[in-house]
């Protein structure tokens, strides 16, 4: 079973989540081993009173505190280095992570406070940077014994930091400090500087503000598409090319977070000014370029720009033979890395060398397959693997190449062009012959685990692939993504959200992100926040936008706003199963059964010719009332692993369902705590 979540940018192995939620104690540590370290205390207010009042309570208040805050730790690549009773000791590499988880698990219990309904959780949290001393799993020191004695100083709610993390993180992140009175702390003899952390919830009277915070992360990277300059506009494709390979370069290097191709994608010749870039895609730096190919010649020019500033960092120019073109591209992701201002600048940084084909002709067709991978259009679709399948007739050793032919066979799975099973036969002969080329492909495990997401294998083997691709090349939105949906299907809701989160800050305006975010907000109660989020990615999104704001008024009860949005939804996508669906699910609620049986009819028919609606219809039966046939198509959904598992399990709006004794049949059928599938959520 999977229950947790890990960070980008962190080098260490992945962990199985329930591993990273239950016990952060992993790594093999060396007695006195001493180091310099952020420590982080927490610390229940008022616990001991609490206990003597209602001990039962106040042990289950404590249950939910470490069930909340735990996966917020795994998320800033924290490790808990212990249980104190009622807090935590928690050790981190780097004081702005500690600091900012700091900062999430206050936001969080806030969030959680705020809904009302249930007894409030209060901590306060220390944080302190020095020299701790390794024993066994413990950790001993005056870092340790500091951050003891700053906790009491916050305020219930809040947090308090010393001195030295003050002028590590001061221009890091957005929250204001306030300086307390110097403290004489029991067995220190010179006053310690303390700061009071500001969270913006209360510096704003509770209301939350426009999030800047992505101006000082210079480590979060979008690189836009190349302009293609070529005197050959059949040329664009390399142009799209080298942008996906230096994103693809960029993304193996410890500590950068960038942004997905299927989200730059968007500013493909768009005319915005990178200070708008960067507020949309939360990035602090952006990489843009031009390329261009005369011949066996090119020419490719490249601009690191500082979004907070819109200063260049960086500027280059290359000409080159094509033959050269792997030299350069190493040259420029070793550049970019390198000029980061801050902390992350690493002179000395060695940027991981995309695989190499034998042949440059293996290199343009796959390059020419790349460019076509993420249409939606059947003959797009299949040109790719043609494109695919020439480089490997060319160079039968290129691990990418037979990778880009499991996406492709996937992505033809997915549009229905293929055979759900087919696509699955296909991709996964295609993704193993990668991932035995090259073992340490992260791109071939995260289709391994995708597949066996979408085949409804075994949790261990979305575990071990998944784990595996991230541990490679943590900026695999697709993989949180999986790892989301997964958690959701257990149940697990705080690492179904954070992991949600990290897919979509990956991939900020990539349909299937902002999909699986919104429904990470839905269907663990967050209805408002589900709410704003859609009507955020109207524009970007509106399919998937329109639906998630028709199920939110559904659950409101406000079926006329939800008519507003269903009918939005069928002008984009009018013969859509989202539209469908919603159309049939609104009837069914307004007592409206011809209608609703009509719109079941037309998706039987779409079924028929082989697209998976099987859950479409069940949810239709179910807003009729209809619960006999509600089951009937979700157990076949099961069978043909189209089951939508987290949408099943967790959303509201299917809730009666769940009370139902046939609920626990379907799990059984579907083969464990309510398999994920590919539809899942």
């Amino acid at each position: 079973m999977l229950e947790g979540c890990r960070a980008v940018g962190d080098s260490r192995p992945y962990r199985p989540l329930q591993m990273v939620l239950s016990d952060r104690r992993h790594r093999t540590l060396v007695d006195a081993d001493r180091r310099l370290a952020a420590v982080m205390f927490t610390d229940t207010v008022g616990y001991t009173a609490s206990t003597q009042a209602n001990e039962g309570g106040s042990l289950d208040l404590l249950r939910q505190q470490g069930e909340l805050l735990r996966p917020v730790v795994a998320l800033h690549q924290g490790r808990e280095v212990k249980s104190t009773g009622d807090g935590f000791l928690v050790e981190f590499d780097s004081a702005l992570r500690a600091v900012q988880c700091a900062v999430n698990i206050q936001r969080r219990i806030y969030e959680r406070n705020s809904e009302g309904g249930q007894k409030p959780i209060k901590i306060r949290i220390g944080v302190h940077l020095g020299d701790v001393v390794q024993s066994g799993q413990d950790i001993l020191g005056d870092a340790v014994n500091i951050a003891a004695r700053i906790e009491p100083l916050a305020d219930p709610g809040g947090v308090c930091v010393s001195g030295a993390v003050y002028e590590q993180v001061r221009t890091k992140v957005t929250e204001k400090f306030e300086k307390l009175q110097s403290k004489a702390l029991k067995g220190l003899v010179t006053p310690l500087d303390i700061y009071r952390v500001v969270p913006s919830w209360e510096a704003n009277g509770g209301t939350s503000t426009e999030d800047t915070s992505y101006l000082s992360d210079k480590a979060r990277i979008a690189v836009l598409p190349f302009a293609n300059i070529s005197p050959d506009p059949n040329d664009e494709y390399f142009a799209d090319g080298l942008t996906e390979e230096l994103i693809a370069n960029l993304s193996l290097v410890p500590g950068l977070k960038v942004i997905a191709r299927t989200s730059v994608i968007a500013y493909k010749k768009a005319e915005k000014k990178v200070a708008a870039i960067g507020k949309e895609l939360g990035v602090g730096t952006v990489v843009e370029g031009s390329v261009r190919r005369a011949a066996n010649k090119i020419r490719v020019t490249v601009q690191v720009i500082d979004v907070a500033t819109e200063e260049h960092l960086w500027t280059a120019k290359y000409d080159d033979d094509l033959d050269d073109i792997f030299a350069v591209q190493s040259e420029i992701a070793t550049k970019v890395a390198t000029s980061l201002p801050g902390s992350l600048a690493k002179p000395q940084a060695q940027v991981p060398e995309l695989e190499r084909p034998k042949e440059t002709q293996a290199y343009l067709s796959y390059l020419q397959g790349q460019a076509l991978i993420w249409k939606t259009d059947e003959p797009a679709l299949r040109k790719s693997l043609e494109h695919f399948q020439k480089a490997i007739e060319t160079d039968p050793t290129f691990a990418r190449a037979y990778a880009g032919l499991a996406r492709a066979y996937i992505n033809l799975g997915a549009e229905g062009y293929l055979t759900w099973t087919g696509a699955i036969e296909m991709g996964q002969a295609a993704a193993e012959r990668a991932s035995k080329l090259d073992p340490d492909l992260a791109e071939a495990h995260e289709l391994l685990g995708e597949l066996a997401f979408m085949a409804d294998a075994p949790a261990e083997i979305l575990d071990r692939e998944l784990r595996r691709a991230l541990e490679l090349n943590p900026n695999l939105a697709q993989a949180h993504s999986i790892l989301s949906s997964l958690a959701g299907s257990f149940g697990i809701i705080e690492s179904y959200i954070l992991l949600a989160d990290e897919a979509y800050r990956l991939d900020p305006l990539s349909p299937p992100m902002i999909r699986r975010q919104g429904e990470a907000y839905f269907n663990s109660g967050r209805n408002e926040e589900a709410l704003a989020h859609w009507t955020k990615h109207i524009e970007s999104d509106p399919i998937d936008a329109y639906r998630g704001l028709a199920e939110c008024y559904m659950l409101k009860g406000d079926l006329e706003q939800a008519e507003a949005m269903v009918r939005e939804l069928e002008r984009v996508a009018p013969n859509s199963d989202p539209a469908l669906l919603c159309r049939g699910y609104l009837a069914a609620l307004r007592g409206d059964r011809d209608t609703a049986v009509r719109v079941i009819a037309k998706i039987d028919e779409l079924f028929k010719k082989g697209t998976s609606r099987q859950s479409s219809i069940g949810y239709i039966y179910y807003a009729l009332g209809d619960f006999d046939r509600y089951f009937e198509y979700m157990v076949a959904a099961a069978k043909n692993h189209t089951l939508q598992a987290v949408r099943v399990r967790l959303s509201p709006l299917l809730a009666s369902a769940r009370r139902d004794p046939r609920f626990v049949m379907l799990v059984i059928q579907a083969g464990r705590p309510m398999q994920a599938s590919r539809a899942a959520g």
